[in-house]
């Protein structure tokens, strides 16, 4: 018996939860839950729960289809965050390549705080405007 809830994994909303999954997947190498994978082509998508799982098949995200969501308004705080995830590299030169493979695959750049020695960090929006924060830790 655990003496404390595990977490299973993150669950995201979106409007879109295939692109948003598809972006996640993309970003972070992760792969679908058996079961989640895309259809064959010619057959509809109908997901509205998509799980991603890292390559010993550990849960890392979920994503939930929703009718409607309001995109944060961050800086601003009318709709606040409520929540963003954090990723790390290793190094300047990776900050500015995954950031740059994020925008690839449709994130937009929030935040640009690469000129913080302590800690350097771009704070991007996901395509379903969740922001992320990808920093040299």
């Amino acid at each position: 018996m655990a003496e404390f809830p595990q977490l299973l994994h993150t669950a995201i909303d979106t409007t879109d939860a295939r692109a948003l999954a598809e972006f996640y997947r993309e970003l972070l190498g992760l792969r679908y839950r058996p079961g989640d994978e895309p259809p064959a082509e010619g057959e509809t998508d109908d997901a509205d729960w998509l799980v991603l799982v890292d390559s010993a098949g550990n849960r890392k995200l979920a994503f939930q289809q929703v009718e409607r969501l309001e995109p944060t308004t961050w800086p601003a705080h009318d709709l606040p965050m409520q929540m963003h995830l954090d990723f790390t590299v290793a190094s300047i030169e990776e900050l500015e390549r995954h950031k740059a493979r994020a925008e690839r695959l449709g994130a937009r750049l929030l935040l640009d705080r690469t000129d913080d020695v302590d800690e350097p960090l771009y704070v991007l929006a996901d395509l379903s405007g969740h922001p992320f924060c990808i920093f040299v830790a």
